[in-house]
């Protein structure tokens, strides 16, 4: 399998394992002027921004190690722009990981903050 479907069946196991969790799935793949989200839903009333991380290995270390603090920036300012755009601000919001390691899934609630982001300004 290359990385591309490894990419997408990961995104598709994490949507539907959100899904099932209760979770209203807003947004698939929300591209802003600084990024990418790969999934934005909506959890009893918070916004959850979810990066999806999927590998077949660990070869190269577990997939949430691969959200740098270069990425964590520019998904908050990317959920920034999407708050704005929805005229969401002043929701509550969150940022989790989903990883997808050989079929099995990993959610990490509240993983990085937007706290993290400004910290990570210099990245």
């Amino acid at each position: 399998m290359n990385k591309r479907e490894v990419w997408v069946r990961g995104e598709v196991a994490a949507r539907d394992y959100l899904k099932g969790l209760g979770y209203r799935i807003l947004e698939e793949n929300f591209s802003g002027k600084i990024g990418e989200i790969d999934l934005i839903a909506e959890d009893n009333g918070t916004i959850v921004f979810v990066e999806v991380k999927a590998r077949e290995t660990t070869e190269f270390g577990y997939p949430i190690e691969a959200v740098t603090p270069y990425k964590v920036r520019k998904i908050v300012l990317t959920a920034q722009q999407y708050l704005v755009a929805k005229r969401l601000m002043g929701r509550d919001v969150r940022f989790d990981v989903v990883e997808v390691l050989c079929g099995e899934i990993t959610h990490t609630e509240n993983a990085f903050s937007l706290a993290d982001a400004a910290k990570y300004y210099k990245y």
